[in-house]
């Protein structure tokens, strides 16, 4: 039993929806707390709002309340609760915390007899207001930069006179950096200054004399109520100081810090973690050092809760932080408790790491047109991807080749940026390319010490670089009958992709692959076991990398390779990658789901993920973890070395689908669906032919491939003409048109991002409701999960419209053709598993848009309004382990359930807000209503139209 045996039942809030600052890194922590604390007996209630996350699956509580997160939410809770014997906040984020301090003052914790466990609300609210913490930093002696707290623009002018440009303008009580901004003249200070102290909710900034070009450091700290303190991960930013930590290039362990320095840090850390307060629980301390022999080292901030480098330490290390926080909050010690990945040592153990782990960050900007994309203060990115490896620089090329952003790895690809004056504009203005930057300012032969001067970079990073393009161009003099073993060996070692090696060598990417067979340049795959193999880890969580071969006494040559496959029959889960608008967490959701269904039909299952903030790349939540790059070549040899019965691709969202074509190509089973059927429904003139058959009715349309092609098919169709690429995920590319020199403009627009893209040009059905459904088939029967109606008009993108389950007002005859149109399309395609078909509805006729053979961003939804596990069952059927007429369908709701979108527009405050067939959306929470008189839907309902854009 806990230590603490008071505590029978523990309210944990979570984070709400996905925003700009607040991902899904916080789903993962809650997650992990919840299932911590059910191990202890202890009966947990949950309040989150998102639909989407595993996190409010109703097995993972034993109390789940999709509310907003509000007080009034929370009373209600505690009425219905009355059992409820304490708090956890710390799992899910600033949003978290604001909600439990909200609930202090106004005396709602103590009105009904609720402790707050895991932290100290003074020692949030020390952290939070900068001013406090100032005052306690000096008190134990621990630097800062030069500062002073603002409560007014008269203050803040003062202070800036003092101080001198450049300076940092930091809002408190806020998240994600929001309101944050370097200034650099006394021109923008006042718009900057104004801003900050709107944004912050007690409007007061932190003015900061800016320590640009020092280095920058996490360190991520864990304390029990014995006072015990284990430092986790050290985490160095490429990036020098002046870029969120959210949107820098991170590397763990730290690679340029002396140990004298690193020891003085981690003193600090935990001097700093002990004078703010006395909990029990999880830090984050952030710190800058001076670029030069001095290493001075200044505090910036600390964290008391879990932050999103949590998530990534704890996939970094193996170490998972949050749940260990779980158990510290209720009362056990460091030393009680087992570390959970050996089994055998103790938590009280710091891990080591023989291996390299960077990170990623992921943007969107091509959905907000106009936005500023420099990075700085303010966090602008939506999602993270990780590579492992031996090296700095083969974990650099694993994550690059994580992002999907259409680039194999660092160079050698044929996308270099080769302009001069525009790549020395991405080194001084920091640029979400600048991975890429560097590497082409080598390139092109700037001088390491300039590139240093401009980004102030740690010289040790760009050395890194400079030796990858130095192997690149020494590659580059050979063929591939005349490259020799020890010099392929080392490109693969430093992680370049074999589709670079081919770009290098003038061959094809197959011809590598083979050579590599021929002279035996094997990936292997190693342990994450947080203790460098010092002891026997239990859990399977794996990344690849190649090694020279040992040689034993009698003379065998051979690779160590840690990855054992058993015997079992088995099944490969591709994750859906990093989050992005369009591609976000409800596919982790899925993919949760699908691996749990297959082990409940007795297969042995393997992830394949490199998505650091999600519960599928838990350590536990499949029976074999692969935190690899969702990239053919990383998939092909896993494939290869597990030999699983088939792969799953419908529940990665666009990204597995990707890999559909090539699986096919090699042979690969593809579980469910087949590869056929998924490529008709994305071959607009194939799929039309099909609806043709079946007497289906869908919008004229035409296929073009020029500009001049699109307006000849502009004189058969009439405008407005909706405009969109195939194979692309999240409406992207996606625009109404109407006229001639709108349609040119745009197609040429479009055929310069995606080249060579088959574009699909549709009537738009001006004025029509959208509606969607979800779809489970077997290839026989075909059950409809859920039936939705947007409150927007057709052409603002599914994914960015309020929907409504059921539907409001379609009438009986609607409703039946919606059916009919789902059932007649689901088995028309072949379907085995998930299907989601979207309608236009006009004059009483329901037009098809599109049909997607795979789980959608609505699954989770009805999953969650109807309490039914949909892709539990989806997964079965695509098994062949069940069929429809298998499973009891009881959806149950009473009233509505509306899916309402969320927005990170205040992230890029110049952008235009309008609304169109592109998605914008960053997250969702869902909404229930028992009537259609509620005020929330009336007011939904009255502002419908007023962000459509054409």
């Amino acid at each position: 039993m806990p230590k603490n045996s008071k505590l029978k039942s523990i309210l944990i809030i979570g984070s709400g929806p996905i925003v700009i600052g607040q991902a899904c890194e916080f789903d993962y922590s809650g997650t992990q707390a919840l299932r911590s604390l059910r191990e202890d007996g202890i009966e947990t209630i949950l309040i989150n709002s998102n639909p989407a996350t595993i996190m409010t699956d109703p097995s993972m509580a034993d109390h789940v309340y999709l509310l907003p997160l509000t007080t009034k939410s929370i009373i209600k809770i505690l009425k219905e609760h009355p059992q409820i014997d304490a708090v956890l906040p710390t799992m899910g984020g600033q949003t978290a915390l604001n909600l439990c301090i909200e609930a202090d003052e106004k005396g709602i914790w103590k009105d009904f007899g609720v402790d707050i466990i895991g932290v100290d609300i003074d020692a949030i609210n020390i952290t939070e207001d900068r001013e406090q913490f100032r005052e306690l930093m000096e008190k134990i002696g621990v630097k800062m930069a030069p500062q002073a707290t603002a409560t007014s623009f008269l203050e803040g002018k003062k202070i800036a006179q003092e101080f001198g440009f450049p300076l940092c303008i930091r809002s408190s009580f806020t998240l994600g950096g929001a309101g944050a901004a370097i200034v650099y003249d006394e021109a923008d200070y006042d718009e900057l200054l104004t801003r900050g102290l709107e944004i912050s909710p007690i409007h007061e900034v932190m003015i900061d004399k800016a320590m640009m070009g020092w280095k920058e450091y996490e360190l991520e700290l864990l304390r029990d109520a014995n006072d015990n303190v284990v430092i986790i991960c050290s985490i160095e930013n490429m990036d020098p100081m002046g870029i969120h930590t959210g949107d820098s290039i991170t590397v763990a362990p730290a690679m340029t810090l002396s140990d004298s320095t690193f020891q003085k840090m981690r003193d600090m850390a935990i001097l700093m973690m002990r004078s703010i307060g006395d909990f029990a629980g999880g830090c984050n301390v952030q710190f800058a050092v001076s670029p030069d022999d001095q290493e001075d080292i200044i505090a910036i901030e600390i964290n008391p809760r879990v932050s999103r480098s949590s998530a990534l330490a704890s996939k970094a290390t193996g170490y998972p932080i949050a749940k260990i926080a779980a158990k510290l909050a209720i009362g056990y010690h460091l030393d009680e408790l087992q570390n959970q990945i050996t089994k055998s040592t103790s938590a009280l153990f710091e891990p080591t790491l023989d291996y390299v782990i960077v990170k990623i960050p992921r943007w969107n900007f091509d959905k907000f047109e106009g936005s500023d994309r420099t990075l700085g203060l303010q966090m602008k990115s939506v999602g993270e991807v990780m590579g492992i490896g031996r090296s700095f620089q083969e974990a650099l090329h694993k994550a690059t080749q994580s992002l999907e952003i259409k680039r194999n790895g660092l160079g050698a690809d044929g996308k270099e940026n080769k302009n001069y004056d525009q790549i020395i504009e991405k080194l001084t203005y920091a640029s979400w390319d600048r991975v890429f930057t560097i590497y082409d300012a080598i390139a092109m032969g700037i001088p390491l010490s300039r590139i240093h001067e401009i980004t102030k970079i740690d010289m040790w990073f760009l050395k890194q670089y400079e030796e990858l393009f130095l192997l690149q161009k020494e590659i580059s003099t050979y063929t591939i009958d005349t490259l020799d073993k020890e010099l392929l060996l080392e490109a693969k070692q430093k992680g370049y992709g074999d589709r670079q090696i081919a770009h290098m060598l003038g061959c094809l990417e197959s011809e590598v692959y083979n050579k590599r067979e021929e002279l035996g340049i094997n990936r292997v795959y190693k342990l994450v076991d947080t203790c460098a193999a010092e002891f026997k880890a239990q859990t399977p969580y794996y990344y690849s990398t190649f090694e020279s071969d040992m040689e034993t006494a009698d003379g065998k040559r051979y690779a160590d390779n840690e990855s054992v496959v058993s015997d079992k029959k088995k099944i490969i889960v591709l994750g859906s990658g990093p989050n992005r608008i369009g591609q976000g967490i409800e596919f982790d959701y899925c993919c949760v789901h699908g691996v749990l269904a297959a082990a409940e039909a007795g297969y042995e299952t393997i992830m394949i993920n490199c998505n650091p903030e999600t519960v599928s790349t838990d350590f536990d939540t499949a029976d074999k973890l692969y935190f690899e790059p969702v990239f053919w070549e990383h998939i092909y040899d896993i494939i290869k070395h597990e030999k699983p019965e088939g792969v799953i691709v419908q529940l990665g969202g666009q990204t597995a689908l990707k890999l559909a074509e090539k699986l096919d190509r090699y042979g690969i089973k593809i579980i469910g669906t087949s590869y056929e059927a998924l490529d008709l429904a994305e071959d607009r003139g194939s799929f039309s032919t099909l609806l043709k058959e079946n007497n289906i009715p869908y919008p004229e349309f035409d296929t073009a491939e020029s500009a001049e092609e699109a307006l000849k098919v502009a004189d058969k169709l009439d405008f407005p003409i909706l405009v969109r690429p195939s194979y692309v995920l999240g409406g992207q590319g996606m625009k109404i048109v109407i006229n001639k020199e709108e349609l040119e403009k745009h197609v040429v627009d479009l055929l310069r991002t995606i080249p060579n893209n088959k574009l699909l040009l549709d009537h738009y059905l001006d004025g029509a409701i959208e509606a969607e459904a979800d779809a489970i088939c077997d290839g026989e029967d075909v059950y409809i999960i859920g039936i939705m109606e947007h409150i927007e008009p057709c052409g603002i993108h599914s994914g960015d419209s309020n929907a409504t389950l059921p539907p409001f007002n379609l009438g009986d005859l609607v409703m039946q053709q919606i059916k009919d149109h789902t059932k007649k399309i689901a088995l028309a395609l072949n379907t085995v598993g998930l299907i989601n078909i979207q309608f236009a509805i006009k004059d009483d006729v329901v037009y098809i848009i599109e049909a997607n053979p795979r789980a959608s961003r609505t699954v989770p939804f009805i999953a969650k309004a109807y309490g039914e596990p949909y892709v539990n069952y989806a997964t079965k059927v695509m098994l062949g382990d069940k069929k429809v007429k298998d499973f009891n369908f009881n959806p149950q709701l009473e009233g509505y359930a509306i899916k309402q979108p969320v927005f990170s527009f205040n992230k890029f405050p110049k952008v235009n807000k309008q609304l169109g067939p592109e998605m914008k959306s960053t997250g969702e929470s869902i909404l229930f209503i028992e009537s259609l008189k509620d005020d929330e839907f009336y007011d939904l309902y009255s502002r419908r139209k007023m962000y459509l854009s054409k």
